[in-house]
């Protein structure tokens, strides 16, 4: 695992992902979507207390049936700015994964990898330190434009940048429902991301990977604050 680089501003947070970026690997195609383990991460925060709380749940991605679970908690040590939560969620994410007693395998991140304005989001941060393939899927498109895909489940438009770049995808999960917006992050590209997504996606808009993570995580900080 790469090390954990804790920045004092937010400029050295911008160079820190400048570097970080040139080792994202995106010439994986990855896991096959049903096969192996999927772990969802996810967080909460007491902004008051400053306390963030971490959830990974591992799941056997053909079942979807949990295999392992695991939370931390943590202080936050990065102030809120747009382009850089991944400095206040990291370390906490982190320390979650590693209280893990399995292979995390495939993980999944409630955010964003390439679909980031300096194409550097959470998932691909989180895969370049651990070296996991990882990639996001989040409840909005951030700053980047799309059409409307289909109605119908698995209908799917692309995420573009200004520069017509696809930077994810706008997937339809469950049909005439709002889409999830994909990205990959690290070692895995964005047609098994999105085909992991809709494995993950048998009821709900959201994937059981998110959903579970981030009931797990919201029970921690209570817990912790209580």
């Amino acid at each position: 695992m790469t090390e954990i680089r804790t920045p004092r501003d937010e400029a050295e947070a911008r160079a820190v992902q400048d570097e970080l970026r040139g080792r994202v690997v995106l010439d994986e195609a990855g896991p096959p979507a049903g096969t192996g383990l999927v772990t969802g991460v996810d967080v909460a925060y007491d902004d008051a207390r400053d306390v963030v709380a971490a959830a990974a749940v591992v799941l056997d991605a053909a079942t979807l049936a949990v295999v392992d679970e695991a939370t931390a908690v943590g202080r936050v040590t990065f102030p809120y700015v747009p382009g850089l939560l991944a400095f206040r969620e990291i370390p906490t994410v982190l320390a979650a994964l590693d209280a893990l007693t399995s292979d995390p395998g495939l993980v999944v991140c409630d955010g964003y990898g390439l679909a980031h304005p300096r194409r550097f989001g959470l998932a691909a941060h989180l895969g370049v330190l651990t070296g996991l393939p990882v990639f996001g899927v989040a409840k909005n498109p951030f700053t980047f434009s799309y059409e409307q895909p289909g109605t119908r489940r698995g209908d799917f438009s692309s995420l573009l940048a200004d520069d017509g770049e696809e930077v994810g995808r706008a997937l339809r999960t469950q049909p005439d429902v709002k889409p999830v917006f994909v990205s990959v992050g690290h070692r895995v590209d964005l047609a098994t991301a999105c085909a992991h997504t809709l494995r993950l996606t048998p009821a709900y808009r959201l994937p059981e990977s998110t959903r579970r993570a981030d009931a797990l995580c919201r029970r921690a900080l209570r817990e912790a604050t209580a």
